[in-house]
């Protein structure tokens, strides 16, 4: 009997982060209320209260997953693996509320900034850079969390462009020349020539018509 109602309450939980990166997304932090977090969920303000002691709770949740919404969808390593990542996160953000509500509260001026999820993000591509040095793959004298830093500081500003002029419809194309810009200068020549900075390469599968 514990297995079921363990697997509910997570479920519950999903369904309500779910609805409020969709609400947060739609509305920003100011303007997301509670109770439409529990309606768009379907769930009870105790189970909300239950997973998230507050709506800054959950909002912090939510920008907190955004990992979740790419480091799954990885199968390569290196500097493949770094370059997988901000393309993934290029398409994510034209599909996933979950990203975007993460990246929407964490750039939006509510109260909640802090540097959390840059550091985080900023941590996993400094790993992949990291395998990549051991690899061979980068040129002498390049640090990796510096150079992790700055491609999470590149990403946020190309975003924030890419959102205002296109609504995020460029942005893949944008990554690939900001790849085109940075690999020659991070990157020993044969890998530059090897690693694919490609959209076809990570594009999802487009969703059936509802």
């Amino acid at each position: 009997m514990g297995r079921p109602k363990q697997e509910r309450a997570v479920q519950t939980r999903e369904a309500i982060l779910r609805a409020a990166a969709e609400v947060f997304d739609e509305y920003g932090y100011a303007g997301a209320s509670i109770n439409r977090i529990l309606e768009r969920a379907g769930a009870t303000a105790g189970a909300m209260y239950f997973h998230f002691k507050s709506k800054e709770g959950l909002a912090r949740a939510v920008m907190g997953a955004q990992s979740q919404t790419i480091v799954p969808l990885l199968d390569s390593q290196g500097l493949q693996r770094l370059v997988d990542i901000t393309m993934i996160w290029s398409f994510q953000l034209q599909r996933d509320p979950l990203l975007r509500a993460g990246v929407r509260l964490a750039t939006e001026q509510s109260g909640l900034q802090d540097a959390t999820s840059y550091v985080e993000w900023a941590q996993i591509m400094a790993d992949c850079l990291v395998v990549a040095s051991d690899k061979g793959e980068l040129q002498a004298g390049v640090d990796p969390q510096e150079t992790a830093e700055f491609i999470v500081e590149a990403c946020t500003g190309m975003q924030i462009y890419s959102s205002v002029t296109t609504a995020r419809q460029d942005l893949p194309e944008r990554v690939v020349r900001m790849w085109h810009l940075l690999l020659p200068g991070i990157a020993v020549p044969a890998v530059v020539a090897r690693t694919e900075v490609n959209p076809s390469r990570v594009r999802p599968p487009e969703r059936a018509a509802d």
